[in-house]
């Protein structure tokens, strides 16, 4: 069995259009990416591949899933071999063990620290927001610094009183274990106190939105304090695999293609605030080879805003080797002095910083051989130190053409020839390849046979599918029927459920939203959609509706969360196809109208984002649905009653039938819906 921590590594590095373009030829469609169907013949593209939500599905033949789901179907692979390959593609060491009852308790332990951080986050933020205290101190800071209240509470930010014991006293009349508390750092080691004490907090998600660790920033202008301190590392805290920003970051930086990186909490927020989504931070420390997965599976382009003076700058370029050797195109922004992407944004706006950090970056390799070629006037040995130092940065890029191109720039600007500075770094990368053989070779296990399966021979050529039909639209639901098959025309399509499409929106929302936070309120989509139809949970008409939205009700009354991969890797696998089918939608907001024609949304934010409108609408839809079955239900009870001649009856229903159509009416007027009858 494979660890559940290296099961998280192989997913969280996985990026699926990387493992399906090893099998298919893929060209981009807005954001997302088409391509022939590999599991049945086609002539026009109907294979759609999301990368923001790392799944695909064929609109042909209704194939779907996330690159697992793919392995296994496509090269016929198990669960685990699937996980090996992947592995194997991302350079995963796997160490598999038996599961034992120790590493279920490490689960179930994983799963009570993120209760646990939850509750903190809950508790610093009602000190923040419902207390005299946290208004005019901590609230009163994070205004003075230019943040609005719905900034605040999207990135967990809060307030720890300066009270001995404040949070230990809180867990425990709740329930809430001291151990736990200990674990995560929120409490001292003899249960005496709390870590975080006079300090605004700042919350640490990982990469799916759960708070794995906080930092306190301190309010005292006290010298010997710390300025900030971080919880302690735990089993869900590694802080070399986390970026601070990542989760709110990660959908900007694969729509922008570009990922910028800041150093502190403030710039992150300041940014985000202004604008510019796509932005994450190191906190502070140097970048690692887990911070740099994170960013290249969602980028190749990394941009890195330095604000310090040149001796810190150089430092910090020591360590950027290792985005090279990630394959990543770096590029370095130099701010005016005086300024931090923070001061920056709050001076001169969004679009100001925008435009000077697209006017001033540099690539890294030129910036470095700029900013050390200036120390090198007249002093030949440290010369051929700097070009030793180039070239070892170049001969870690493992695209051999960007190599070479690299190579020859930088022999004009050095005045060394080509072939030299090829020769050195043929002599490094010669060098690199022996060392790691070498520890290859000391690994236990080395002589077994670790190659990834070859890839299947395809066709570029679109024409060469031997699909004999067109590719059809979808039907109203979003889906395509399964009686379509090769014929060139659809045929009949049976009638669904009355209720069907309003159920399956309610459903769709769940799965999509549910685990985002209404802004202004401290509560889901998901809270907010089941607390308002829970008397209703047991009136679905569809059984597979009804089962998603019974589970998402039970995991809340347990306080946990769920989003859209909680159910793309659902055990059932009922459950996981209606994920994908309701996430991977065939339609999307075409950027051309305004990027080519000037023509932006003026009226709602864009689709994805617009899901409080769309929560409301589906809300009423499906209330609407249900009324008018009751309607429908009682307008039989009063013709029963007319027959049997049950006057009383008849009033009684009359009186109940006037109410629910009262109720219809001003429903369809909220959603633009016209009904028919009194």
């Amino acid at each position: 069995m494979i660890p559940p921590k290296q099961v998280q590594e192989i997913l969280d590095a996985t990026r699926i259009e990387e493992v399906i373009e090893e099998f298919v030829t893929l060209k981009r469609r807005g954001v997302n990416l088409i391509g022939l169907c590999p599991f049945h013949g086609e002539r026009t593209p109907s294979f759609n591949v999301n990368p923001a939500r790392n799944i695909f599905k064929c609109f042909g033949c209704g194939k779907a899933g996330d690159a697992i789901t793919f392995l296994k179907e496509h090269e016929n692979l198990t669960y685990p071999e699937a996980l090996r390959w992947l592995a194997r593609k991302y350079h995963i060491e796997v160490q598999e063990i038996e599961r034992t009852p120790e590493q279920l308790a490490e689960i179930q332990l994983a799963d009570s620290l993120y209760i646990v951080n939850e509750f903190a986050l809950q508790h610093f933020q009602q000190q923040l927001f419902d207390t005299d205290e946290g208004k005019s101190v901590a609230l009163a800071y994070f205004r003075k610094r230019g943040l609005r209240e719905d900034t605040i509470r999207a990135f967990g930010l809060g307030y720890a009183p300066d009270e001995r014991d404040l949070l230990l006293r809180k867990a425990r009349s709740t329930g809430h274990s001291p151990e736990l508390l200990k674990k995560t750092g929120l409490i001292s080691q003899d249960d005496s106190r709390d870590f975080f004490r006079a300090r605004v907090m700042f919350a640490i998600h990982n990469m799916s939105g759960k708070v794995a660790a906080f930092a306190g920033r301190t309010m005292s202008a006290e010298k010997t304090i710390p300025k900030y301190i971080n919880s302690p590392e735990t089993e869900i805290y590694v802080k070399n695999k986390i970026l601070y920003g990542a989760y709110q970051a990660k959908k900007a930086i694969r729509q922008l293609d570009e990922c910028l990186l800041v150093e502190g909490y403030m710039d992150v927020i300041s940014l985000h605030q202004a604008g510019i989504e796509n932005v994450v931070a190191s906190s502070g420390t140097s970048l690692t080879d887990g911070q740099l997965q994170l960013i290249r599976r969602n980028t190749q382009n990394l941009k890195i805003l330095y604000d310090g003076d040149p001796a810190g700058i150089k430092a910090a370029l020591r360590g950027l080797d290792l985005a090279l050797e990630q394959d990543l195109n770096v590029r370095i922004c130099l701010l005016p002095d005086g300024h931090d992407p923070d001061s920056y944004v709050q001076e001169f706006g969004g679009e100001q910083f925008k435009k000077y950090t697209t006017e001033n970056a540099k690539d890294f390799i030129f910036f470095k051989t700029d900013l050390l070629l200036g120390e090198t006037k007249g002093d030949p040995i440290k010369r051929a130190g700097l070009v030793k130092d180039i070239v070892s940065s170049i001969a870690r890029i493992p695209d051999p053409i960007k190599r070479s191109v690299y190579l020859k720039e930088c022999s004009a600007l050095l005045e060394v020839s080509e072939e030299v500075l090829h020769a050195e770094a043929n002599k490094l990368i010669g060098q690199t390849i022996r060392k790691k053989e070498e520890k290859a070779a000391r690994q236990p296990g080395a002589a077994s046979d670790h190659s990834m399966p070859p890839p299947p021979v395809w066709s570029d050529d679109f024409t060469q599918a031997t699909d004999p039909g067109a590719f059809f639209p979808p039907t109203e639901a979003g889906e395509l029927p399964p009686e379509w098959g090769e014929a060139s025309a659809p045929r009949p399509v049976e009638r669904k459920a009355a209720a069907e499409y309003q159920e399956r929106d309610i459903i769709r929302l769940l799965i999509q939203f549910g685990g985002q936070v209404l802004p202004h309120e401290q509560t889901t989509v998901g809270e907010y959609v089941l607390a308002d139809i829970e008397e209703s949970l047991g009136d679905f008409d569809n059984p597979l509706y009804s089962r998603v939205a019974a589970e998402c009700h039970a995991l809340l009354m347990e306080g946990k969360s769920f989003d859209q991969h909680y159910f793309i890797q659902h055990e059932s696998a009922d459950v996981a196809n209606l994920a994908i089918d309701v996430l991977a939608e065939p339609w999307e907001f075409s950027p051309n109208w305004e990027a080519m024609w000037n023509y932006p949304l003026q009226n709602q934010p864009m689709p994805e984002r617009n899901f409080i409108l769309d929560m409301k609408q589906a809300l009423d839809r499906f209330k609407l649905k249900k009324v008018q079955k009751m309607c429908a239900l009682n307008l039989t009870r009063v013709q029963n009653a007319s027959k049997e001649g049950d006057h009383d009856a008849m009033i009684r229903y009359m009186k109940i039938q006037q109410k629910l159509n009262e109720t219809r009416n001003e429903i369809a007027q909220r959603v633009g819906t016209v009904v028919f009858g009194k």
